[in-house]
């Protein structure tokens, strides 16, 4: 398997595989993303299986041990499964995640100690600016959290949306039926009272772009495209509690 990358914002550079044997037979692709700045982040670790190919991917656009921050959403073995690997390979780098995340698992399985981030606390890596926004349950663990890059606007959605398919870097068509007709058939997502009211407060950052996890990365109506989602999924837990 080749890592395949692409600048999909400036600096930002999305490294996808697409995996036919996923959610057969339309497959899955995988995302990570590298932030490219003075102190660089990584944002997903992947699968350990893929680390070979995606640390090749990221020697790309720099050395491995310029990595400074890693990040991720929620456990999981896609989110999360390398963290180790890349820690190991980019010796001055450190996992950043929220007070939960780091309380259920880093402490324990992350080779060195965490920086433990507040909701809404933002880190400038010099160049780019991350914003931390605690999402629990939102895709699906306690532990979730997703990034706001201010610079360019991105947001990093994990799972939200995701989509079958092998899809292309950039996208700006309708990510809205295909994430719902895809969570329809596998209900990925935790849904609970505060699931809309999360996706609205990420509507109202505005972003520029939707960097999606298994999908492309969106520059269409970002915002108008989380509230479409939060109106599904409202809709959906009401008629489940009916």
């Amino acid at each position: 398997m080749t890592t395949g990358i692409d600048e999909v914002a400036p600096g930002i550079y999305r490294l996808a595989d697409f995996i036919p044997a996923v959610n057969r037979p339309a497959g899955l692709t995988f995302c990570e993303f590298l932030i490219d700045a003075d102190e660089p982040m990584l944002f997903h670790c992947g699968h350990r299986a893929r680390f070979a190919d995606l640390a090749e991917a990221v020697t790309r656009v720099m050395p491995l041990e310029k990595l400074r921050w890693v990040s991720y959403s929620h456990v999981e073995a896609d989110e999360s499964g390398a963290l180790n690997e890349w820690l190991g390979a980019a010796p001055n780098a450190t996992v950043a995640h929220g007070g939960i995340g780091a309380n259920v698992w880093l402490r324990d399985y992350a080779l060195r100690p965490p920086r433990v981030l507040k909701d809404s606390e933002t880190m400038d890596l010099g160049g780019k600016r991350v914003r931390f926004i605690a999402t629990p349950h939102l895709p699906h663990g306690w532990d979730s959290g997703l990034i706001h890059e201010e610079i360019t606007g991105t947001l990093f959605t994990s799972d939200l949306f995701a989509q079958g398919g092998d899809a292309p870097a950039l996208g700006n068509g309708d990510i809205v039926g295909p994430a719902t007709a895809l969570e329809d058939a596998i209900h990925a997502t935790a849904l609970t009272p505060t699931t809309a009211p999360i996706l609205r407060k990420l509507a109202e950052l505005k972003p520029q772009r939707l960097a999606l996890m298994h999908g492309p990365t969106y520059t269409g109506d970002a915002a108008a495209g989380l509230e479409a989602l939060a109106a599904h999924y409202e809709k959906t837990l009401r008629s489940a509690l009916a």
